[in-house]
Parts: structure tokens; C-alpha cells; sequence
């Protein structure tokens, strides 16, 4: 799946909006964004300090935004609601009002990309405050959409290729998605380098085999 996400920023309307196409069913993506601390952390411009839950369908959370330059820390207190076809997501402080994850099934695949399901829109919404007000606090927009949406789109592709196997789901969960983007990108490189090595000891292996072996 190479499509990337289309984002889409409307003049008229303080929202800004994603597409993304996804290998999942709907019904397998409704399940999949039910997992609000999983939908976050994906996110790899949010560095989480804090995050908790502290309610039914209500979260916590601290951290930094590195979607801008200079980056800026964040609290949030926010509720989740469901939709009839996603799930949205309320805030209770800060300048993004809320934003919404909605499921459409595709009826017929999109050109080159025939493994797709369904389309999921991520919408950003920012209507909360007075135009003046907003336009004071720009420094604090979240630009993160379009990374978000393709990170998301990546491990969906991925969830749908190996979600079966128990073992990649521990560590996915328990490992992976504590980590920080940058300790994240770090191990990646350590198990690409770990698997060169092995595969230069396995050639060696070989050649000295068919060289030295009558």
C-alpha cells in the first residue's frame, strides 16, 4: 500500500482533515480505534510524560508537541464518544476543540491499491475559541495530521499482515509503543544492523561449507 494519506485544509472551516485508505475492514478498524492510547502514541510528533486514564472514556495526558518549531508542551484532559461510524474525541482545554476518526467502507478498490477496505478520515477541529483568540495562540496548532495519518496508515498495514501471530502483538504493546519515536527509530536500526550480521555469518557459513567441505 503506497497511497499516502491526502490532507486537506479547507479555508472556510477551522478544521483540518486526513484520508487515509486502510487494509482493515470495518468492522476490524472500529475494533482498532476503540484502543485510544494505541491511536496516540502512533503519533510520532507526541512525546508523552503522562498518560492516564481516568475514567470511563476519559484520559489524561502531558507532554510535547514537536510539530512545530519550537516544540510545545501540552495537558490534555479529553473524552471519547462513539459514532456511528468512528469514534470522537472531545478536549476539554487547549486550542483544538476536537477531533474525529470516521470509518467508510470502500465499495470498489482504489486504483492501484486493491488490498484496500475502507477510507478513514481523522478531522482536527479547531472552532472552540473566537477567530481573534485563535489567531493569538498559532504557536500552538497542532501540525502533526499528515505524519499521524501516515505512521497510522503503516502500522495498519502491518497490524493486517501480523496481528495474528501473539508475539508480535506482546511486543508491539508492551515494547513498542511505550517507547519515544526517537528510541522507536534506534532499535529499528539495531535489529536491521542484527539481522545483516546474521545474514553475513550465515554466507560465511555457506561459503566455508562449499569450499572446505568434500
Amino acid at each position: 500500500m503506497d497511497k499516502s494519506p491526502t490532507t486537506l485544509k479547507p479555508d472556510n472551516q477551522d478544521a483540518a482533515w486526513v484520508i487515509l485508505y486502510t487494509p482493515l475492514d470495518t468492522a476490524e478498524l472500529k475494533l482498532f480505534c476503540q484502543d485510544i492510547e494505541r491511536l496516540f502514541r502512533i503519533n510520532p510528533m507526541l512525546h508523552f510524560s503522562i498518560w492516564q486514564k481516568i475514567g470511563t472514556n476519559r484520559y489524561y495526558c502531558m507532554g510535547q508537541n514537536t510539530s512545530q518549531l519550537p516544540p510545545f508542551d501540552f495537558e490534555l484532559t479529553f473524552t471519547v464518544k462513539s459514532l456511528p461510524a468512528g469514534i470522537q474525541i472531545d478536549y476539554g482545554r487547549g486550542l483544538k476543540t476536537r477531533t474525529t476518526f470516521v470509518i467508510e467502507p470502500l465499495s470498489h478498490p482504489q486504483e492501484n491499491q486493491p488490498s484496500c477496505q475502507t477510507k478513514l478520515i481523522i478531522t482536527d477541529f479547531y472552532d472552540g475559541l473566537p477567530e481573534a483568540e485563535r489567531k493569538q495562540h498559532l504557536h500552538l496548532v497542532d501540525k502533526s495530521i499528515t505524519v499521524w495519518a501516515k505512521e497510522l496508515q503503516y502500522y495498519l498495514v502491518n497490524w493486517k499482515k501480523w496481528s495474528r501471530y501473539r508475539l508480535w502483538r506482546a511486543y508491539m504493546h508492551y515494547v513498542w509503543q511505550p517507547m519515544k519515536p526517537m528510541g522507536r527509530r534506534i532499535v529499528a536500526i539495531l535489529i536491521w544492523l542484527t539481522a545483516f550480521e546474521l545474514a553475513l555469518i550465515f554466507l560465511g557459513a555457506a561459503v566455508y561449507y562449499l569450499e572446505y567441505t568434500p
